[in-house]
């Protein structure tokens, strides 16, 4: 049997040295779920189970305590089940295959869990994720006061495990960042076979559908080994473009249309996230070349502004700078209603055709865990009134960035029509996203294998 990662041992034992004394963490993984009857869904397992385990199996349970011993709890051994539902690893197995101190059945959690929870001081387990956690949580607490009288103590403290996990997987280590890269790779390579596909069937007066080129992503992603898309891919041709959240679908790609493309693969549990907006039939029109261009001229300057020591807010800062300023350029705003570009951003005039921020966090999960405020700058907070809604917000300062932070650079232009937008601009959206590793001395994009710049994608779909 090959040795288990010691990685996931290295984060177990880092866990365990911030639960405090007499701290005990409880942490279990996703729960399968049902799609229609007889049928699941395609599992997933839960990220901060994974981060801790390396688990892929449904059904499982890990406990970590302050002094570092693990006990995991999973599926049993069951030949029946295994012949319907695949191979199950066992509590006999986990031990030496998992690197975890001890195993359990998970038939056994109930009995068990008051054992180990018994003259703790605090537990620890995330919050509001796992549905009916909290109440089982209390099930077992119970079990323990039912025992003070023979001198069991109760733990008096209930912990969110998320505050220390989150911090954790925010910065990621070098294997990570290494399953990301490749993660990138997969995915540019399934954009680039998706506008060349755009371009050979219009060229050969074929019917193009959006999920033509959806196919083109999910046979790219799975034929380089990825498991899954790490989300719902968006292929929005023509006005679906304009539709931040649209989901692939019939709508006709149709010559002279943008599509723009927001997808990415997930491997070994990692996710990438890219966009691309490409001329279906290889070539950009004048106004759509003016967007794109300027789009691309806002997210050099969020690049050149993500770097260590930089906060998370300023590539945001530096995209509505740029876009601002060309959205006068080219009349999508009006001067002489609006102002200067610095008018524009104050009273956030930008607003109508650029509605989202330029970037999250990215990881195990497609918008990752991670608080953008600065931990140890929270209480520095001050309020303003929203120009456009209204609300009173509260400002705090945004996270600082450090080497090993991953997050998503993404800013966009989606021009609905409407009285004053000219009207050769109507019904384009663009957005380019590209994912970055923080480094020492700015950011690595590790999603350029797709190019980016107009010329090299008309030249790509030639």
């Amino acid at each position: 049997m090959s040795q288990p990662n010691p990685l996931y041992a290295q984060r177990r034992a880092r866990l365990a040295s911030l639960l405090g004394e007499g701290g005990i963490a409880i942490i279990p993984t996703a729960p399968a779920r049902p799609r229609n009857r007889d049928t699941d869904f395609l599992y997933r397992h839960d990220s901060y189970f994974y981060y801790l385990t390396g688990f892929t199996e449904p059904g499982a349970c890990l406990v970590v305590a302050h002094d570092g011993r693990s006990t995991l709890f999973c599926q049993p051994k069951d030949l029946e089940r295994e012949i319907w539902d695949g191979y199950r690893l066992g509590p006999a197995a986990a031990p030496a295959a998992l690197g975890v101190d001890a195993a359990h059945s998970a038939a056994e959690l109930d009995t068990q869990l008051p054992r180990l929870l018994e003259n703790r001081s605090s537990v620890w387990y995330p919050f509001a994720i796992h549905s009916g956690l909290a109440a089982r949580v209390e099930g077992w607490l119970n079990a323990v006061r039912a025992r003070v009288r023979y001198g069991a103590l109760c733990p008096a403290q209930q912990n969110d495990l998320c505050t220390l996990l989150d911090e954790m997987r925010l910065i990621k280590d070098a294997h990570e960042q290494d399953i990301m890269r490749r993660a990138g790779a997969i995915s540019a390579q399934a954009h680039i076979r998706a506008m060349q596909r755009s371009a050979r069937m219009l060229r050969a007066g074929e019917d193009v559908r959006e999920y033509h080129l959806d196919a083109e992503l999910l046979h790219a992603f799975r034929e380089a080994g990825s498991q899954y898309p790490a989300y719902g891919s968006i292929v929005a041709a023509g006005a679906n473009a304009c539709v931040l959240h649209y989901q692939a679908d019939a709508a006709p790609v149709r010559n002279g249309d943008l599509v723009l493309i927001d997808a990415g693969c997930e491997l070994h549990g990692y996710a990438s996230d890219i966009t691309r907006t490409f001329p279906a039939n290889g070539r950009f029109t004048g106004p759509q070349r003016a967007l794109y261009d300027l789009v691309l001229a806002s997210q050099d300057a969020a690049v050149a502004a993500t770097k260590s020591g930089a906060r998370f807010n300023d590539p945001h800062d530096a995209t509505v700078a740029v876009l601002a300023q060309g959205m006068l350029d080219l009349g999508l705003l009006d001067k002489n209603k609006v102002g200067t570009a610095q008018d524009v951003v104050e009273k956030r005039a930008y607003f109508q055709f650029y509605m989202h921020r330029t970037g999250h966090w990215l990881g195990m999960d497609v918008h990752d865990c991670g608080s953008y405020v600065e931990p140890g700058e929270v209480g520095l907070a001050s309020e303003r009134k929203d120009p456009l809604s209204g609300e009173t917000i509260t400002n705090r300062p945004s996270r600082v960035l450090r080497p090993g932070m991953v997050l998503t650079i993404e800013p966009g232009i989606y021009v609905r029509p409407a009285d004053g937008v000219p009207e050769q601009f109507h019904n384009i959206g663009i957005r380019i996203e590209d994912d970055a590793i923080v480094t020492d001395t700015g950011c690595e994009l590790i999603t350029r294998g797709v190019p980016v710049k107009a010329d090299e994608i008309e030249a790509l779909m030639r």
